[in-house]
């Protein structure tokens, strides 16, 4: 028999093997019982969650504990959906130092980096957050993280990932980008996710779905980290994110833009972009047309504090420095007027550009600029659910919703920094935290 065949063979072998144990296990039923509980939209009292298997049977009051059933109880603490971040990179490791950063990607190997990588998923799901958007990695290490997780290989969040990041040669998402011509090799091309014609920002598109991406993400302006061009510089034409967008709708996927400054966001506002990211140098036109067009906006405020670190370490490069400088500077007053005018706000933190596993620190950020602790909460459940197009299937503790569900001391009401002491997390029904017992 061929090798091939008899490694199918076996296979199948361990499948049908296991199979009726893996159906047998849904009948299991499981009571999660808390002071209160956050739905989702609001503080109930008491908090109850039942489970069964990987998903929610009931919650609230008209709960009905079954007989037999294996009964948590967490004592003075809230239960809560699992929290979505909606803008991470799973595969980018904090490192203070910005040149040790570069050295390190062009030294380990991919599956090195990969296997690395798993930490930061651990550190992520410990956190509290069971889903992410993961908007940008390279060498389908965000595919391979994506599956392992999925099949329980690995502890760590329902990921979904956008392959390659799509940018203008010399763009922010231009790994090249400030390096020495020919370093590398030829020019990057769409499978490195660089194009420059709306002919080729289809084809990326296709490129990245055919090849596993669950959303498109553009580099619609400069960036930050990047080692050459300005953040508020647009960085694709109009024709171009018209086509990236309509491609991606067309084959039913979502699509993200980083997009700093004003004019870079209002093309991809009008390109019919699902959501801008970071946005630290928007002016108020482009925060209206958010607004009236229904964009989501993800501000990634822990980037700005991963930012404050390295700069007080003086890790970044001169230029880089400069414009962490000005984005810090310009973020909360853009902020503010969006929570003001009533954008959706998302919860994304851009983790890798500070330590992961702090992505809940997201929260208090929100609020010291002005957004109530239960919206501040809902953009990290129930908002990002309708962006990822996950809603009535994470984000909530409602019948029929995945069983993702944590817990953590208090009232988040009082203080939204209890949120950062999350002691308890069951992911599709599996417990892979629980610190302590009733108090």
């Amino acid at each position: 028999m061929d090798r091939g065949f008899r490694t199918i063979a076996v296979v199948l072998a361990v499948v049908v093997g296991v199979l009726p144990a893996a159906l047998g296990g849904q009948d299991r039923v499981v009571v999660l019982r808390a002071a209160r509980m956050f739905d989702g939209q609001e503080i109930r009292t008491p908090g109850i969650v039942v489970v069964a298997g990987t998903r929610i049977r009931a919650a609230g009051l008209a709960a009905q504990v079954p007989a037999g059933a294996q009964v948590i109880d967490l004592g003075d603490a809230t239960l809560s959906p699992g929290f979505i971040d909606a803008h991470t990179h799973l595969t980018g490791m904090f490192i203070v130092d910005y040149k040790q950063a570069i050295i390190d990607g062009l030294r380990q190997t991919i599956p090195e980096q990969t296997l690395r990588a798993t930490d930061n998923l651990r550190k992520t799901v410990m956190a509290g957050v069971t889903t992410v958007r993961d908007v940008g990695s390279s060498d389908f290490m965000d595919v391979g993280l994506r599956n392992a997780s999925a099949e329980g290989i690995i502890p760590g969040p329902r990921m979904l990932v956008a392959v390659r990041s799509l940018s203008a040669t010399g763009g922010h998402c231009d790994d090249q980008n400030g390096m020495r011509a020919g370093i590398f090799g030829p020019e990057n091309g769409i499978e490195k996710g660089v194009i420059n014609s709306p002919d080729e920002g289809r084809r990326a598109v296709r490129y990245n779905i055919k090849y596993g991406a669950d959303v498109i993400k553009v580099c619609a302006t400069g960036g930050v980290l990047s080692l050459t061009d300005p953040p508020d510089v647009a960085q694709l034409t109009q024709e171009e994110l018209n086509a990236i967008v309509d491609e991606a709708h067309t084959l039913k996927k979502k699509t993200a833009a980083h997009a700093h400054g004003a004019e870079g966001a209002k093309r991809a506002i009008r390109a019919g972009i699902d959501s801008i990211e970071h946005g630290a140098f928007l002016d108020d036109e482009a925060i209206d047309m958010m607004k009236a067009h229904g964009t989501y906006y993800i501000p990634t405020l822990m980037a700005v504090e991963g930012g404050k670190l390295v700069l007080d370490q003086g890790g970044y490069a001169p230029l880089v420095a400069d414009k962490m400088r000005a984005a810090i500077a310009s973020i909360n007053n853009v902020v503010k007027k969006a929570i003001a005018k009533g954008v959706k706000i998302g919860m994304g933190t851009d983790a890798a550009v500070y330590p992961h596993g702090r992505n809940t620190e997201e929260f208090h950020l929100l609020v010291d600029l002005g957004m109530s602790a239960l919206d501040a909460l809902r953009a990290g459940t129930t908002v990002n659910a309708e962006l990822l197009e996950m809603k009535g299937q994470i984000g909530t503790l409602a019948e029929g919703a995945f069983a993702d569900v944590i817990a953590f001391p208090g009232d988040p009401r009082q203080n939204i920094r209890q949120v950062e002491k999350v002691f308890f997390v069951m992911k599709e029904g599996t417990v892979l935290r629980q610190d302590r017992t009733a108090k």
